[in-house]
């Protein structure tokens, strides 16, 4: 997926304000936890995501995502 749609924008910035998870494939691996914000590192645009349990920060470039669903429980 090189880009988001805007249903993907809108339920990723969903995520963010309301702490609910999401699951993101990149790679061939998934990753799960609460997007902390969206913010732009030169020309590409990234998440920090938040492990739930050990509170790591994971960031992910949008333009290497393969998949992402936004978790409802």
């Amino acid at each position: 997926m090189k880009q988001l749609t805007h249903r993907q924008y809108d339920a990723l910035e969903a995520a963010i304000i309301h702490s609910r998870r999401v699951s993101v494939y990149r790679r061939g691996t998934e990753y799960v936890g609460i997007p902390q914000r969206i913010w732009q590192d030169g020309q590409r645009e990234a998440v920090s995501i938040l492990h739930p349990t050990t509170g790591e920060e994971i960031t992910v470039y949008l333009d290497e995502i393969e998949q992402m669903d936004v978790l409802t429980r």
